[in-house]
């Protein structure tokens, strides 16, 4: 812990022999005092002719202008938020503050999730000046402060966006209950059932949400509408509802224990809602004419389909027979005409390969003619490499590319033109990439 000294610092010793009457020296003088007359002005002079007037005290003034403010921010907007207050509601009990009805306490029931902020701050302000415990006492009464904190916790839930989100999600007054049978008859219908869905369209994290709509509702729109709900992706939550979880740091387990079970139980209701929905859903389906017209117009579609397809498939079992008689010749003849082909493309395949081994043999003969490109007698190593170069170049190419080299050689004696039809040859595989650099290089 800090500690702290304290420090007597005496006060300076007056020099010795001096005296107030020989040594103190004035440094100015006051004025004499001056009567003067204030004017008030604007707010002011409009309070003082007030006072004047009336012949009121300031106290007397300022207290009768609160009076009159406190009743004409009562009397205002009292169409908007003003309804009867239940005296049962009165006498609640102020602990029991999430049972009550926010909207109700305020005065705002007509209003609910439609409220807006600046609607809420007003009823709470009227509300306020109404009920406040200060007012109660100056007027004699002895009524509790009760209401006045459910007022206050009323007003805290519904100026706070995430509290009012969880209050709104089950808030039953705003719920509209399905019409029955008998209530959903004729234009009612469409007019029950759409304050239903607007109702549960309040919930849609996507906006906007798309309308019941009415007998005159085309396919795309009733469709459109049936999809969006089958699908709905809803932002209620049941966080209201949760039970009380200990604040004590000595009750961690039990703590722990409180919070799985809230969680498990919004679960539980957020799939009990899914459920309740899609009941809703179907049971308006059922009931929907559109849907009925929708379906019958399908249907006469459909009939109409299948008229024309067993027309279609009657004549197409008549152009089938024919076909499969004009099929069975053709095919006969087709058959003739590929053994024909077949015999035709025997023998030039046949050819084909007669010339590729005659255009071969010219190739080797070319090499042949030109003495493997040796002075004098070559060697069998001179002959080897040479004739495994043209092996290795043959490899290379294609029947078309031997008999074009084999149209160049024919005719050639001298071997230098011989060589340099051959070189010009690797030349074109090298650069096609069909041949390395350096390879076949007896034919260079």
């Amino acid at each position: 812990m800090a500690s702290h000294t304290t420090v007597t610092l005496p006060l300076p010793v007056l020099p010795e022999g001096w005296s107030a009457e020989k040594d103190f020296k004035a440094l100015g003088s006051l004025s004499g005092a001056t009567q003067r007359t204030i004017e008030p002005v604007g707010p002011h002079f409009l309070a003082h002719a007030r006072r004047a007037r009336h012949k009121r005290t300031f106290s007397e003034d300022d207290r009768i202008q609160a009076q009159e403010n406190v009743k004409k921010v009562e009397d205002d907007d009292a169409g908007e938020i003003s309804e009867p207050e239940d005296p049962s509601m009165l006498l609640r009990d102020p602990k029991d503050w999430k049972a009550q009805d926010h909207y109700a306490v305020l005065g705002l029931s007509k209003y609910r999730y439609k409220a807006s902020e600046e609607q809420i701050k007003r009823a709470h302000r009227k509300k306020v000046l109404k009920h406040h415990p200060d007012k109660k006492a100056a007027q004699g009464s002895t009524e509790d402060d009760g209401f006045f904190k459910c007022i206050q916790k009323a007003t805290e839930t519904l100026l706070d966006p995430v509290k009012r989100r969880q209050f709104d999600s089950v808030d039953e007054k705003a719920e509209v209950e399905p019409p029955s049978k008998k209530q959903a008859t004729g234009d009612k219908y469409y007019k029950l059932w759409s304050s239903v869905f607007k109702a549960e369209g309040r919930f849609s994290n996507n906006q906007p949400v798309p309308k019941f709509g009415d007998a005159n509702s085309t396919q795309e729109d009733v469709e459109a509408f049936y999809n969006f709900f089958y699908n709905f992706d809803s932002w209620r939550s049941f966080e209201y509802l949760d039970e009380t979880v200990p604040d004590d740091g000595e009750s961690r387990d039990q703590k722990r224990h409180q919070e799985r079970k809230n969680n498990n139980a919004r679960k539980k209701r957020k799939t009990e809602d899914a459920a309740r929905l899609r009941k809703v859903l179907d049971e308006v389906s059922a009931s929907d004419e559109r849907i009925k017209k929708f379906m019958k117009q399908k249907n006469a579609a459909k009939n109409a389909k299948k008229a024309e397809k067993e027309a279609a498939e009657k004549k197409a079992i008549e152009d089938a027979k024919a076909k499969k008689e004009a099929d069975e010749k053709a095919a006969k003849e087709a058959e003739e005409k590929a053994k024909a082909d077949r015999e035709q493309g025997k023998k030039a395949k046949e050819a084909a390969k007669n010339a590729v081994k005659k255009n071969k043999r010219v190739l080797k003969g070319s090499v042949k003619d030109a003495n493997y490109f040796a002075t004098g007698d070559a060697s069998a190593a001179v002959i080897d490499s040479v004739l495994n170069d043209v092996d290795l170049v043959i490899s290379k190419e294609d029947p078309d590319e031997i008999a074009a080299l084999a149209a160049k050689l024919t005719g050639l004696k001298v071997a230098g033109e011989i060589k340099g039809a051959w070189t010009a040859e690797v030349t074109r595989l090298v650069g096609a990439g069909k041949l390395k650099d350096g390879e076949a290089k007896s034919l260079v």
